[in-house]
């Protein structure tokens, strides 16, 4: 193993060196090797940025690449104070959300949580893929803060920052038990999602659209089988996210359908095609997000370029630059999610006319906030005044 200062770590540098330092890292090493890292999705595994010594493995000459294990999926129990995370943020429709697990197994490239697990003392790359953590409790915390005096009813987000429905749910099954706490407090609640696990939880999700608490937005970023692999290596196949669509459109449950990140010269041509399929699936309204690269998701998004789509390379990255101020990102508000300039302005408006050439135009009915009722309050910690 070898340290150095982060002050020289390439994978960092700034956007006007950007191109220098993606031919620094295919050259110095810092690639994990495939073997150990067959079926992610990060290429690199840098250490956080917060961290004050970068480790970089080197082979030393004595062959010992092969004993340097695979990346495995480990997970451990995070004890939070609280399920409910608020946020003050004006150009999102939502004030306060629900994240039962930290990092996703999906292993998406583009995924801009992947910096959050700096805050862990962890990797962006490969970490935030097979290095998770849990939230067990997250349920009997959410129903404590519930039966909270003088709680304000409003719609809790689900899946804006890593997706419920991860792999590990299977096992874990937190998120059953969050929709169990809404669905008993009649509580609404947004989820985002591109697993067909979603599936597992019809039943709630049926009791909880009956009475108007429910909407789900599928992401469908391609069509392209391929593509879909090795950008989103675990998580649904396109057709499987579309028949995920068309069960829950069938079980009269509110469905969106996300095209979400349009990456440009990637799959941005794909919109108008994602658009049709998910309406014939019975998706009833449509939006779309361009591609984010916050901090390391920038290095570690321009060095899978360079793996998988090299002769791509500078013309997806100038067109992702022409809409971010010659930047690789911009996190103002109000452009961080739909870009600024020309590239920006032809793929909004190429939405609005698919969206209402194939009838995803429709607002989806608000949901309702009348309904609640407070848990019991079992296990709320009472006030000593």
């Amino acid at each position: 193993m070898r340290e150095q200062s982060l002050a020289g770590q390439a994978a960092f540098a700034p956007a006007n060196t950007a191109d220098i330092a993606d031919a620094m890292i295919v050259s110095s090493g810092l690639r994990v090797e495939v073997d150990r890292r067959r079926g992610r999705g990060a290429g690199l595994n840098p250490t956080g940025r917060f961290e004050a010594q970068q480790r970089e493995t080197v082979d030393d000459g004595w062959q010992t690449w092969e004993e340097l294990p695979p990346f495995k999926t480990e997970v451990q129990v995070e004890k939070p104070r609280t399920a409910i995370t608020r946020n003050e943020s004006p150009d999102l429709s939502f004030d306060r959300s629900i994240n039962p697990y930290r990092g996703c197994e999906h292993g998406c490239i583009y995924c801009f949580a992947r910096p959050t697990h700096a805050y862990m003392g962890l990797s962006a790359g490969l970490d935030f893929e097979t290095k998770l953590f849990a939230k067990p409790d997250a349920a009997k915390l959410l129903e404590r803060e519930l039966a909270k005096p003088g709680y304000k009813v409003r719609v809790i987000a689900i899946g804006t920052n890593t997706d419920p429905y991860q792999p590990i749910e299977k096992e874990w099954r937190i998120m059953r038990g969050i929709l169990e706490v809404l669905n008993k407090a009649n509580h609404p609640v947004s989820i985002v999602t591109k697993s067909a696990m979603i599936l597992r939880d019809l039943d709630i999700l049926q009791e909880m659209a009956a009475k108007n608490l429910v909407r789900v937005g599928i992401s469908v970023t391609t069509l392209d089988r391929k593509l879909a692999r090795t950008m989103e290596p675990r998580a649904a196949t396109p057709p499987r996210r579309l028949e995920t669509i068309h069960t829950l459109a069938e079980a009269r449950i509110q469905t969106a359908v996300m095209a979400a990140p349009l990456i440009p010269a990637l799959n941005d041509h794909e919109l108008e095609r994602i658009l049709e399929s998910a309406k014939a699936a019975g998706a009833a309204e449509a939006s779309y997000v361009i591609l984010r690269l916050p901090l390391e998701v920038s290095p570690l998004f321009r060095d899978w370029l360079l793996q998988h789509y090299p002769d791509r390379y500078r013309h997806v990255m100038s067109l992702v630059r022409s809409m971010r101020g010659g930047k690789d990102y911009d996190a103002e508000f109000g452009k961080r999610m739909k870009g600024a300039g020309p590239y920006a302005w032809q793929i909004a408006r190429r939405f609005e006319m698919a969206a209402r050439r194939f009838g995803l135009t429709r607002r989806s009915v608000p949901l309702r906030d009348d309904l609640f009722v407070p848990p019991d309050g079992s296990g709320v910690q009472l006030s000593l005044l």
